[in-house]
């Protein structure tokens, strides 16, 4: 089985860049999106021979989630049943016969932090859904998790320290997570490998590489090992993210 998981910083603007033939070439099963800045029915996108749930944020233009999936499942859930932090479109979970699948827009802390405080909030209460999911069957969590772990997860961390996404709040945040039962494949896999999956618009940074990784598959500790492989596809534009790709054994 193939899942993808793309930031795709606007499914609207990513349609014109050709998100369309990207989809159709990376051939998921799954596919997760994030940051779709739109309203159902306001894109013109309906690919063959795949279910669509489209979550939205309440505010026009803001936040949201997609998953087309070939397999319909077996329950669909769109937020975390807290009343606080669904009014944003950010969590999506499909329920399939052996595993869930969690796809999420983490809140950015912004500038200056402004939002640390909700996004702290906003973690542990994704961690407390995440591990109810897990008592009852494995868990596939994906998507634009807002924050690089370690040093080795973007180009200038002593530039960065404290700032949005890489914050000691928002890391320690993660390796909670991590600690209660999730591995980060990508970082399992190729636990040297600097590559990013995220860079700014600003001061070339693409084409300098200057980027951060904070797209993620994370599983249950016990799927690892049917995982046969996680990539970071920065060959693929269309975006400031790029997708990345697990593929598994389900």
């Amino acid at each position: 089985m193939k899942l993808v998981t793309w930031n795709v910083n606007g499914l609207r603007a990513c349609l014109q860049k050709g998100f369309a033939e990207t989809f159709a070439a990376l051939d998921a099963d799954l596919f997760s999106v994030q940051e779709t800045k739109m309203q159902p029915g306001q894109a013109d996108f309906a690919p063959e021979g795949y279910e669509e749930y489209l979550y939205s944020a309440e505010k026009k233009g803001y936040s949201g989630t997609g998953c087309w999936c070939r397999q319909k499942p077996l329950n669909v859930q769109y937020g975390l049943g807290l009343e606080e932090h669904d009014h944003e479109g950010r969590v999506i979970t499909l329920e399939y016969p052996d595993f869930y699948l969690v796809n999420a827009y983490v809140p950015n802390s912004q500038e200056g932090l402004k939002r640390l405080e909700y996004r702290m909030g906003w973690e542990d209460a994704l961690r407390g859904y995440l591990q109810g999911l897990d008592q009852k069957k494995p868990v596939i969590y994906c998507g634009d998790l807002n924050v690089a772990h370690e040093e080795i997860d973007l180009k200038n961390p002593k530039s960065n320290r404290g700032n949005a996404g890489f914050s000691d709040q928002e890391r320690e945040k993660l390796t909670q997570l991590l600690a209660s039962g999730f591995t980060d494949v990508f970082r399992a896999l190729y636990p040297e490998a600097a590559e990013y999956s995220w860079w700014s618009y600003r001061f070339n940074a693409r084409k300098n590489n200057a980027g951060w990784r904070i797209d993620y598959f994370l599983v249950s500790h016990r799927l690892m090992e049917k995982v046969r492989d996680c990539r970071i596809r920065g060959d693929i534009f269309g975006s400031d993210h790029c997708p990345v790709e697990l593929e598994i054994d389900l």
